[in-house]
């Protein structure tokens, strides 16, 4: 199987199946940053201080806010389909759909936190997580805590597209008392 670059080249399409006999085989690393989209391995920004210190802070608000029918977990790998994995910040999914083979619609909610990969999650992920049938969808810019909020995928996107500055409260759909604002977070 083949994939073609924006260049035309053709490239060796890869297989998730594959990725993983990869890590297994001690080729690849857990630990390298990277995702899987239409085949290709895509390798992922470092993260930033200001990213980690963003990610940690949403992690303690939200950990203490959450009810027992919800469920976040960071950093995971949301396996959409043969040919194409995500890791995104935080995902979150009702505890009664359960994280393994979780299949993208039934996620509520994915963020990612963009310090030098603003313009890759918003004009390259956004749309695929649209198009995969993902809820909502935020992306959150770590050097103006603006955050970037995508609602009910469409065909062509996302229908519901806001900007929230960081003064503002943002609420998730399926979960309003996860309501959070950025710049009131205690980022140490």
């Amino acid at each position: 199987m083949t994939t073609q670059a924006a260049e035309g080249l053709q490239r060796r399409r890869w297989s998730l199946t594959e990725i993983e006999a990869m890590v297994e085989a001690g080729i690849l690393l857990e630990d390298d940053r990277f995702e899987l989209i239409g085949g290709e391995v895509v390798p992922m920004s470092l993260k930033g201080n200001r990213h980690e210190l963003i990610k940690s802070a949403l992690n303690r608000y939200w950990t203490k806010k959450l009810l027992d029918s919800v469920c976040l977990v960071t950093e995971t790998t949301l396996r959409i389909n043969e040919d194409t994995f995500h890791e995104p910040d935080f995902l979150f999914y009702l505890a009664t759909d359960g994280l393994i083979n979780l299949p993208p619609q039934k996620v509520q909610l994915i963020v990612e936190i963009s310090d030098s990969s603003l313009s890759f999650d918003l004009n390259r992920k956004i749309p695929l997580y649209a198009g995969y049938g993902i809820r909502e969808t935020w992306v959150i810019d770590a050097k103006k805590l603006v955050t970037h909020v995508h609602r009910h995928p469409g065909s062509n996107g996302y229908r519901d597209v806001l900007q929230v500055p960081a003064d503002q409260n943002i609420a998730p759909l399926f979960a309003p008392e996860l309501a959070v604002q950025m710049g009131e977070l205690k980022l140490i």
